[in-house]
């Protein structure tokens, strides 16, 4: 294999075995290379960030091997993609690829001489030093705000559907669409739908590796950006693929990639050799040309080539020979390089060589620099940025908004209600609740966005989103394609491209198809970047069990445990209308104030339940709080709410969603009996409001858990748990659904939680 110390030496014996040829006299502000567009003085600079990124690679393993680097990934052979970020504008949002280093040099050399050091700026990151300006020695990752360089984790290929949510609303907020009909907003003198963030003609770039090609999330991704140039949605997004041939060490099928990128209906098609910077810099151009004077996706594929294995610890002799190898570093990035500007009179090798040993010296004063900088230093450090709490301030939002609702967007508020406001219509189901705060919060936030599967013309599965579309135009709910993945991906870029996305997944079954959009991607970007970006979202997500007439696993799944082990995302459950609407406010408020994302997870069973003891009490609605009770009607995350039968002394029931009514019946019937129960809804999954279930625990001493989820993994076990770290001592038993998949039918009442098995051990409970 090749190691960093072949590699270094390879280069230099290349360079001293030429002869000088033309003397270094060319004209600096010629091509290279006829109709390339790429002058000696731009060759010049991209050699100088080519060898940027080849020293940093070698620093990289040496600062591993004295046991003070912890990162290797190296960008060696994919030099070519400095000629990617000449093509490109340092203002273009870039989503960049691991084996970026040299298009992250160049494009710091784009800006003002100082304002970013990327040598110390990737040193810093394979060090791990907590002043490392993106993700404050989190992981290694290339990212800048200075630079319009998004970071993105090393998963495959997961952050391409938030690229395609990202060309969404550049091209968004490039129209001016008018936020309240979705309109142009120079049609009428409106506000803009978001202020840009990027210029107007802003092109998105995107990286992956060529292994990516094959993963379902670019998959998502290409079909998306396929599909929605189809409909005319336009998308300025360029897709790079750097092709080196190599997945570690699984080689990509001879003309698999080129095929597969070339066939994507609704992508232009861009090839070029990443090993020849004046190949790759005119084609570059090109692609980005068309995508920006288009404002649509097309794809570059660059063949590259990679040097020194897949990192650090890899063997590469293991899965390749020695004659493979060599044939790679024959097409050095470097070489090529230095042979081009040597060949058009720009440089002698000499004089390259002295250029590499500068910038050499250069990385090396700056890794000792920087090697015993200081590490995060405690798991308060680690998790500062991960998922900011300012409650305070997202209370006052409610309260502002609500203010102006009263106040100054009444009359729109009449307008969009038709004349009847929702707090003069009288009690509402829970689903009705949803739906009038969605337009409410429409009003309020003219950056905020419905979609997903049936959400616009139908209204939703269940009716949800009835009439938004009508009311706000098909600029800001409208519905998607069927994928999960390219829905939350969408949400991704929104968010992060300043609006305020509220995507629908129409069943909790679904979301495990795009888990990792959340889990990977929306979770980690404050993490990642310090806050530095963010991506609100609130996700709201129709599920749970019990509905009858349409059941089975696909529409009941009642399975949560792969949301509440996510860093940071907040899960909440609404029971009742009432608490819906006010937790929905709180969930847009935390994304505006603190970029939070939020599953908002809407029973449904419970939709369009009326009743609560007997039937046509009624005693399930809710009337719909109006805009001066919405600060006084507030719900915190993490706060849950209390329900007492009698003088709820006896018995505590800790539980949530579908589980809430059953309790508050089966409290009532222990009532009647003199056994006063205190029901505790507990509305956050996560975090779990547990100053709350302590005290409630502790004020009767008999704790009761009701489990809708299921027994292994379920919420149950956090609650228990919740209570043992807090020293709690009394009576506890659980209630939770049997670990199965749900059946069709009558057969699924065997295996949930039903109130005969909550009224059992309550009894049970009692009597000890």
């Amino acid at each position: 294999m090749s190691t960093s110390h072949d590699l270094d030496e390879r280069f230099r014996s290349a360079l001293a075995a030429w002869t000088a040829g033309t003397p270094p006299n060319g004209d600096p502000h010629a091509t290279v290379r006829p109709d390339s567009g790429l002058t000696g003085a731009m060759a010049r600079e991209l050699f100088d960030a080519q060898v940027t990124s080849r020293h940093l690679d070698l620093a990289a393993r040496r600062l591993r091997a004295d046991g003070a680097g912890y990162y290797t990934i190296g960008s060696a052979g994919h030099e070519g993609n400095a000629g990617v970020a000449a093509a490109l504008r340092p203002t273009d949002p870039a989503l960049l690829h691991y084996r970026s280093g040299a298009f992250y040099a160049a494009r710091a050399a784009q800006l003002a001489e100082g304002k970013v050091d990327a040598i110390r700026d990737v040193l810093r990151g394979i060090v791990a030093s907590a002043a490392e300006p993106i993700a404050g020695g989190r992981h290694k990752v290339f990212g800048s705000t200075d630079l319009n360089i998004i970071p993105t984790t090393s998963t495959i290929a997961s952050h391409l559907p938030r690229a395609v949510g990202l060309a969404f609303a550049v091209e968004r907020s490039r129209q001016g669409l008018d936020a309240r009909r979705g309109r142009h907003a120079a049609e009428d003198g409106g506000p803009a739908l978001v202020p840009p963030a990027w210029p107007r003609d802003a092109v998105v770039l995107c990286s992956f590796g060529d292994a990516s090609v094959n993963h379902a999330s670019a998959v998502a991704a290409f079909n998306t950006a396929g599909w929605s140039d189809f409909t005319g949605l336009r998308l300025p997004l360029l897709f790079v693929c750097e092709d080196n041939g190599l997945g570690i060490s699984v080689r990509s099928p001879a003309g698999w990639v080129g095929e597969t990128l070339r066939a994507r209906p609704g992508l232009r098609y861009f090839h070029a050799d990443g090993c020849d910077l004046a190949d790759t810099y005119a084609v570059s151009r090109s692609a980005v040309s068309w995508v920006r004077r288009h404002r649509r996706p097309a794809v570059l594929h660059l063949r590259t080539v990679r040097l020194m294995g897949h990192a650090g610890a890899d063997a590469e002799l293991a899965y390749r020979t020695t004659a493979e190898i060599e044939h790679d570093l024959a097409l050095d990035p470097l070489l090529r390089t230095a042979r081009l500007l040597v060949d058009a009179g720009q440089a002698s090798p000499m004089e390259l060589l002295s250029r590499y040993d500068e910038i050499g010296w250069r990385v090396q004063q700056a890794a000792a620099g920087v090697r015993d900088e200081p590490k995060l230093a405690s798991a308060a450090e680690v998790v500062a940025p991960l998922a900011p709490r300012r409650p305070l301030r997202v209370a006052k939002t409610i309260a502002a908004a609500g203010e102006r609702a009263a106040g100054a967007a009444l009359a729109e508020r009449h307008r969009i209600f038709g004349g009847k406001l929702p707090e003069q219509t009288g009690p509402q189901t829970l689903a009705q609740a949803v739906n009038a705060t969605l337009a409410d919060l429409m009003i309020s936030h003219p950056q905020a966005m419905v979609f997903g599967e049936d959400v616009a013309r139908k209204g939703g599965v269940y009716g949800v989103t009835k009439g938004l579309r009508d009311r706000f135009g098909p600029a800001r709910v409208f519905d998607t394609l069927l994928d999960e993945t390219s829905i939350l991906g969408l949400g991704l870029g929104a968010g992060l491209g300043g609006l305020l996305p509220i995507p629908e997944i129409q069943y909790l079954a679904y979301l495990h198809n795009a888990e990792d959009q959340l889990r990977g991607e929306a979770a980690s970007m404050r993490f990642f970047s310090q806050g530095a970006y963010r991506n609100p979202m609130v996700v709201r997500i129709a599920g749970l069990a019990y509905q009858k007439g349409f059941g089975g696993h696909f529409h009941n799944d009642h399975s949560v445990a792969v949301l509440r082990d996510i860093p940071g995302l907040v899960v909440a459950v609404p029971s009742r209308a009432d608490d819906a609407a006010a937790m929905l406010r709180t969930c847009v408020a935390a994304a505006e104030v603190d970029g939070t994302v939020s599953v908002f997870l809407e029973p449904i069973a419970l939709y369009h339940t009326r009743d609560l003891h007997t039937d046509g009490d009624g005693g399930w609605l809710s009337p719909y709080a109006a805009p001066d009770r919405w600060a006084d009607t507030h719900v915190p995350v993490g706060r849950a709410r209390s329900h007492s039968y009698g003088a709820g002394d006896r018995l505590t029931v800790l539980t949530f969603g579908n589980g809430v009514r059953m309790s508050l019946r089966v409290a009532a019937r222990l009532a009647e009996e003199g056994h006063g129960c205190r029901v505790v809804d507990l509305r956050w999954l996560a975090p779990l409001p547990l100053a709350d279930i302590v005290r409630e625990a502790g004020a009767t001493g008999r704790v009761l858990v009701v489990d809708e989820t299921r027994r292994s993994g379920g919420v149950g076990e956090g609650v228990l748990a919740a209570l043992v770290d807090a020293g709690y001592v009394g009576l506890a038993r659980r209630v939770a659904a049997v670990d199965t998949f749900l059946p069709l039918g009558p057969a699924a009442d065997h295996v949930l939680v039903g109130e005969d098995a909550i009224e059992r051990a309550a009894r049970a409970l009692l009597a000890a």
